[in-house]
């Protein structure tokens, strides 16, 4: 469901204005401009809906005719996602239950969030438990659910929607991401989601609807509208050049410690201050010192079937065949023939070993990285 028809204090940017309350009001004033991902993001949720409730016996209309952006990866994807939702349905009403589901659900959040509503993308409750699985089309950034601000008020919302019926006593909470293979699975009671609500989520509703509040930099930023131009984001990224760098001249490990925490967050305000310096120069803005320029030329076939034919002529294959990659081949094949065809063929090769915060959930490989992958670290 995009999120123009979202509250303004919207489940899906909740990231943002709890840390930041004033953000709130200043985005809902700026434009909204829906990026290729989010209409691409928007296809594919309406895909899963439909193929979803087409599993479910429920009557819906085949979206894909107007489609933009489908490809084989959305039919797989939204496939896995209709199918993971039904086996959990199906599983408990093997369990001797019987589940409502509702798909797309409308839920309302008023009573802890000013005006506060959203839609979940599937909603099951049975008896004491009530389950929301939300599809995350994204390839960016991981989804957890463990804690996630936007899950939180959908289970609140499907909780005002359940009480009058049923004794809820849990909330399952599952963010599946197939483009980045991650299926994200937290519980928490009702008891200690309502005093999350009322220790967290509505003090900071209270100050972003009103305006009020500081405004807070840090990770959340990634996603704001106002990211842009922020003043106080500017100031959160420039922390570390007002270091007080006396001698000695080499940093100690201490200070590259405090440093480490904030360089995605300075990586991406240099993209996005560029990026929108470069928007605002095409637009007509001057900037002392710069000027717009064209990046280096490339080529390219005005007719990629003539060039075939012409280099073949010539005696020369223009085609270049490649293996499939494992994923691809996967797909193409199907996951169960796969598997039986050629699990001893595949093997798992380990990532590259890199920095990340000790709050990351993969485990510390505990291995000295200056003998084992650099023998020449200067540290």
């Amino acid at each position: 469901m995009p999120d123009s028809i979202h509250s303004t204090l919207s489940p899906s940017s909740a990231a943002i204005w709890l840390k930041c309350p004033p953000s709130a009001l200043l985005n809902a004033k700026l434009p909204q401009e829906e990026s290729e991902y989010a209409k691409e993001g928007t296809e594919a949720h309406a895909l899963a809906e439909y193929k979803l409730k087409k599993l479910l016996g429920i009557k819906a209309d085949d979206p894909r005719s107007s489609f933009s952006y489908l490809t084989d990866e959305m039919e797989a994807h939204t496939t896995d996602y209709a199918s993971f939702v039904y086996e959990k349905i199906k599983a408990i009403k093997e369990s001797g239950k019987n589940p409502h589901v509702m798909i797309e659900q409308r839920l309302e959040f008023s009573a802890y969030v000013p005006e506060g509503f959203g839609y979940a993308d599937a909603v099951i409750i049975s008896d004491d438990e009530i389950e929301i699985i939300d599809l995350k089309y994204g390839a960016g950034v991981m989804v957890d659910a463990e804690m996630n601000p936007q899950f939180l008020i959908y289970a609140l919302g499907a909780l005002e929607l359940a009480s009058a019926l049923y004794d809820v006593k849990k909330i399952s909470l599952t963010a599946f991401q197939p483009r980045k293979e991650n299926i994200s699975e937290f519980s928490i009671s009702k008891e200690d989601l309502l005093k999350w609500a009322a220790d967290v989520l509505v003090p900071s509703a209270k100050l972003a609807s009103s305006g009020g509040g500081d405004f807070s930099a840090g990770e959340h930023c990634r996603f704001c509208r106002s990211r842009f131009t922020c003043r106080k984001r500017t100031e959160y990224c420039l922390i570390a050049a007002r270091y007080d760098f006396s001698p000695p001249a080499k940093l100690t490990d201490a200070e590259i410690a405090s440093i480490l925490p904030l360089l995605p967050a300075i990586e991406a305000w240099v993209s996005d201050i560029k990026e929108h310096a470069l928007k605002c120069a095409l637009s007509g803005t001057e900037y002392e010192g710069f000027k717009v320029v064209l990046s280096r030329s490339s080529r390219k076939y005005t007719d990629e079937e003539e060039v075939i034919k012409v280099a073949q002529k010539e005696g020369f294959d223009p085609i270049e065949k490649t293996l499939l990659s494992v994923s691809k081949l996967e797909k193409l094949m199907g996951k169960e023939k796969f598997e039986s065809a050629l699990s001893g063929l595949i093997i798992k090769v380990p990532g590259k070993p890199t920095l990340a915060p000790n709050s990351d959930k993969r485990k510390s490989i505990k291995q000295n990285a200056k003998s084992d992958f650099n023998e020449n670290v200067n540290c």
